[in-house]
C-alpha cells in the first residue's frame, strides 16, 4: 500500500470521527436545552442547576 493512500485513509478516518463527534455534541446539547426547559417549567431547581452546569461544561 503506498504512503499516499495510507495518509488519505487516516485523514478520512479523522474527518469521519470529527463529524461524528459534532453530531453527538449537537444532539446532547439539544437534549440538554429541552431538559432545562422542562426543569424550569416544573420548578426543579436542582435539575436546572445540574443541567445548566453540564451545558456550560460542553462549551
Amino acid at each position: 500500500m503506498d504512503k499516499m493512500k495510507v495518509t488519505y485513509e487516516v485523514m478520512l478516518g479523522l474527518s469521519a470521527e470529527m463529524v461524528l463527534d459534532e453530531v453527538l455534541r449537537k444532539h446532547r446539547s439539544e437534549k440538554l436545552y429541552k431538559d432545562i426547559d422542562e426543569a424550569l417549567a416544573s420548578g426543579d431547581e436542582v435539575a436546572f442547576r445540574h443541567l445548566t452546569d453540564e451545558l456550560k461544561a460542553m462549551s
